[in-house]
């Protein structure tokens, strides 16, 4: 079983204020996020799909 990572540990690969919006409806580490559904990110965190993609993208690679 792979470790889940926070999000900060992808600072230097998603923008910050990314992070802080997905954090601030609760979501703190990959995993988490990974296992969320995307259209709820988008609503809720206020995010692009496209910024939304891009976030799952690099969460995806942290752990193929």
């Amino acid at each position: 079983e792979d470790e889940d990572i926070y999000l900060d540990e992808f600072a230097d690969e998603i923008d910050q204020w990314v992070i802080d919006a997905i954090k601030s409806i609760g979501y703190e580490t990959a995993k988490s996020v990974l296992e969320a559904p995307r259209e709820m990110l988008i609503e809720k965190a206020d995010l692009e799909e496209e910024t939304v993609d891009q976030v799952l993208k690099v969460l995806r690679a942290e752990f193929e």
